[in-house]
């Protein structure tokens, strides 16, 4: 019993006021740290941070790195401001009533960061794709799939797209929206009426090549009309050139007998003649 009041503290009151002094300070400590720790948000980049006091805005540039936030009564909220995309499926109807079926639209865009702050305070970006992406993508997709045949859309589907694309990104700018490119995908119809289009097209593949072939046979036959005419104009000159000549060498005799002789000369290949003699019984040299 002795042993045991020994190990008794000399001053049990002193004892516990000193452990809860150090209980207190450690608490104190946490909570420090728990406010340091909230005091602060890392913005990673690519975003910028947009603070909230009470649900109010009052700050929507905040760059990356760290942002200081006062604990319990601010937030900060990172928004995405690299390149965004857009998808979704929907049908349209063409000119002629032909249903384009799953049409697939890929949409491309980014925040103009001169109006960034206008559209998170009046629209909200959770927001941009319902309030403004889709009605404008829905009502231009369907306004000018619907000025075409449906043929007529799948011979001009790249202009179609270049016109959509175009017209969304007017559309789109002044509530801050950049349109970087437009995609659309898989326009597919009813299967008979994509098999009237494929034999319309064979068809008229056909006859392109049979337009071809009948310009290439036009062709040689115009060109051997060109080789025959040339060939009659050349007979004609050389004609014209032999008459020339034997026109010339009649004027010669006419106006100078010894010209025939003369030519005469020039013809001779100074042999001297085989059979000799004046008169009845002729000698003939035999070689």
């Amino acid at each position: 019993m002795d042993n045991i009041r020994d190990m008794r503290p000399a001053n049990p009151k002193g004892f516990f006021k000193k452990a809860g002094t150090a209980t207190v300070l450690i608490v104190v400590a946490v909570v420090l740290i728990i406010l340091a720790a909230s005091s602060f948000t890392v913005i990673d980049e690519g975003y910028i941070g947009v603070k909230y006091q009470f649900g109010k805005i009052v700050d929507d540039s905040l760059t990356a790195g760290l942002n200081f936030k006062i604990p319990f009564v601010q937030s900060i909220v990172p928004v995405d401001i690299r390149e965004q995309m857009y998808e979704m499926q929907t049908n349209a109807y063409t000119k002629d009533t032909q249903t384009v079926e799953n049409l697939q639209i890929k949409l491309n865009y980014i925040y103009d960061r001169k109006e960034l702050s206008s559209l998170i305070r009046n629209i909200g970006i959770r927001n941009v794709e319902t309030k403004l992406i889709i009605p404008q993508v829905q009502s231009i997709m369907k306004n000018e799939i619907g000025q075409f045949r449906a043929e007529d859309l799948v011979q001009n589907r790249a202009a179609i797209q270049e016109n959509i694309e175009e017209q969304l990104r007017t559309s789109l700018a002044p509530s801050g929206i950049v349109v970087v490119s437009l995609a659309m995908e898989n326009i597919d119809f009813e299967d008979g009426f994509e098999e009237a289009i494929r034999a319309k097209v064979v068809a008229e593949q056909e006859a392109l090549k049979m337009q071809n072939r009948t310009k290439e046979k036009q062709e040689e036959a115009r060109q051997q009309v060109i080789a025959a005419e040339a060939d009659a104009e050349s007979q004609r000159i050389r004609a014209d050139a032999e008459a020339y000549a034997i026109e010339t060498i009649r004027q010669q005799i006419q106006q100078s007998p010894e010209y025939l002789e003369l030519q005469k000369i020039q013809q001779w290949d100074g042999k001297l003649p085989q059979v000799m003699g004046d008169g009845v019984n002729p000698f003939v040299a035999l070689d």
